[in-house]
């Protein structure tokens, strides 16, 4: 169970993440935000990756097989690295429309899911 908790927060906290990384590309087509100046969209960003932590920490300590999950560290980040990508390709296709994912990108995500495989292969 510690390991859906710790995916969870991970898809949660990663969900944040992009939001807060790549949100704020969106505000000029938002009438409240298009006089913001670059330290307003630093401000409300890094307000958005508060709960990037508030979750992200969390999440890698419940995973952590040294505090009693199920998880290495080099697992949890691989699973973390996967997700962001997973989260990041889902956000990119709703809110960033004229962006296209080609052969190249679905042939390196493919690689990306076998490195999960090979680091929790014993």
């Amino acid at each position: 169970m510690k390991s859906v908790y710790t995916i969870v927060l991970l898809i949660l906290s990663n969900t944040f993440m992009t939001l807060a990384w790549y949100g704020h590309l969106k505000f000029k087509e938002m009438s409240w935000s298009q006089n913001l100046g670059l330290i307003s969209v630093i401000l409300i960003s890094w307000g958005i990756a508060l709960f990037e932590y508030v979750l992200q920490v969390p999440a890698n300590r419940i995973g952590f097989k040294e505090f009693g999950g199920p998880f290495s560290l080099v697992e949890l980040k691989v699973i973390q690295e996967v997700i962001t990508l997973v989260v990041f390709v889902i956000f990119s296709v709703l809110f960033f429309k004229n962006e296209v994912f080609r052969m190249n990108h679905i042939i390196g995500f493919i690689f990306l899911v076998l490195a999960v495989y090979f680091i929790f292969k014993n």
